[in-house]
């Protein structure tokens, strides 16, 4: 690759992928919280388990953790601006290791749930932080693989959990999961701020040399100096053209806003993260030759290899029909598991076709992770203005948040209330309306410049889709 005379080759980024590599260590930290609950929940209702709880509290247990990620997301963005990227993800760190602290000295539940609540906290500073950090430090010809690498590192996350958490202790498992953030730290510390950041304090000093570390380049060169002088035209223009919250509600914003909102519910309605949390305790009823415990572990590989799915396809073939796909396959997922638990409800002897419903989730796994998995974020980045991407984003991890809470604590009580079988069509019908809702409202925006996106956004009724497709 030449760029301005120059030669450039993957050598070239080695220091930017050091930094994005050591700042994703923040997900593998903060994530492991999300998988957590699948192995952690069965050891904790066992008869022998140190701490007795009940179904009731074990849905308490995984679904607090959504609730610190809001309170994480309203506390922590702000100091993302005020105080750096860097600084706010290694400061998201200190909730996350009392809690593991907490979880390893715990004789009683709700010493769980505050600990549950401080890792919510991180899961949620973190998620804010570590996308902007990467966005920020990787040259454009790398932010590709770099955006990957939050996917990638976040479902390693889960499969870590799955693979180490059956076959160790209580306690050896908090343990295990209080040395990721202090690996991070470990690697971190030694990364740069982004030169945004420092740019947009008035330090260009340290701007330029966070650069120069970034791209290991002289002072003096042509690409150097051109790539500074864009950063800081793009920064004074954000400087004038600032917005409050409140012009995120104004008409020609609330298209953009209803969009977001629907894909979020499109995402976690899917039951997503209920499936994750709670994939043990799902697997154990089923009657085949693995455990649940194995079962856990495929699911997680799976997943993993999923993540990589869209990255070669949502810039060909645009955002809707990879959300359309998606939606449908995993609708497709969702009702055969829907329909497998209630023959098993209704006392069908169901033995020979355990393997059914097991496949089937890892259909939904895969259709989930080609479009709704990914796609909203980039639709996210795409239909706002620049000077109101941040409030838009608290809006929508806020959200986000309190759904997935709903999700993760509705799941246990109607499972144990009703039927595993009722969840399951929930899921469903939900994906199926949500469905609908994405063909008749989501604007196509392959192709389009930002600009093009939001005169679109701004002068057509929300539900015309094919001027969208078709124009420019």
């Amino acid at each position: 690759m030449v760029i301005n005379g120059k030669e450039h080759d993957a050598s070239s980024y080695r220091y930017e992928y050091f930094a994005a590599v050591s700042a994703t260590l923040s997900l593998v930290a903060s994530v492991s919280t999300a998988g957590w609950s699948s192995p952690a929940i069965p050891a904790l209702l066992s008869p022998d388990s140190h701490i007795k709880i009940t179904a009731s509290q074990g849905s308490w247990i995984v679904s607090i953790l959504s609730i610190g990620g809001c309170a994480g997301s309203i506390v922590m963005s702000p100091m993302v601006e005020r105080c750096g990227r860097k600084y706010t993800m290694i400061v998201s760190m200190v909730p996350l290791m009392i809690g593991w602290i907490m979880v390893v000295f715990a004789s009683s539940v709700p010493t769980i749930y505050v600990a549950r609540f401080l890792h919510g906290i991180s899961y949620g500073a973190t998620l804010s932080a570590a996308p902007i950090y990467l966005g920020e430090i990787s040259s454009k010809n790398i932010r590709g693989t770099t955006g990957v690498l939050i996917a990638v590192m976040a479902k390693l996350a889960f499969l870590l959990q799955y693979s180490i958490g059956p076959y160790v202790s209580f306690r050896s498992l908090a343990l295990i999961n209080l040395s990721f953030p202090i690996v991070f730290l470990l690697t971190f510390c030694w990364m740069p701020e982004s030169p945004y950041y420092y740019l947009t304090h008035g330090n260009e000093e340290a701007a330029l040399e966070s650069l120069r570390w970034l791209r290991r380049s002289d002072f003096y060169s042509e690409s150097f100096l051109l790539e500074y002088h864009q950063m800081r035209l793009l920064v004074e223009r954000n400087r004038l053209n600032h917005a409050s919250f409140r012009d995120l509600f104004i008409k020609r914003n609330r298209k953009s806003l209803g969009i977001i909102l629907l894909l979020s519910s499109s995402m976690q309605l899917t039951g997503i993260n209920a499936i994750l949390g709670y994939a043990q305790t799902i697997f154990s009823k089923l009657d085949m030759n693995f455990s649940a415990a194995e079962l856990s572990i495929t699911l997680g590989v799976v997943q993993l290899m999923a993540v990589s799915i869209p990255t070669f396809f949502v810039d060909k073939a645009g955002r809707r029909p990879m959300l359309l796909m998606s939606g449908v396959g995993s609708l497709i997922g969702l009702t055969i598991c829907s329909l497998y638990f209630t023959l098993n409800a209704m006392g069908y002897v169901l033995d020979a076709f355990s393997w059914i419903p097991f496949v089937a989730v890892l259909g939904f796994i895969v259709s989930f992770a080609i479009g709704l998995a990914t796609v909203p974020f980039a639709i996210l980045g795409e239909v706002f203005p620049k000077n109101i991407k941040a409030n838009a984003n608290a809006v929508f991890s806020v959200i986000t948040s309190l759904i997935v809470f709903t999700v993760l604590k509705m799941f246990q009580v109607i499972s144990d209330g009703v039927g595993t079988y009722v969840a399951f069509w929930i899921f469903a019908a939900s994906t199926a309306g949500n469905t609908v809702m994405i063909y008749l409202f989501v604007p196509e925006t392959k192709g389009k410049s930002f600009d093009e996106i939001q005169e679109f956004m701004e002068h057509n009724p929300i539900n015309d889709r094919k001027r969208m497709t078709t124009s420019c």
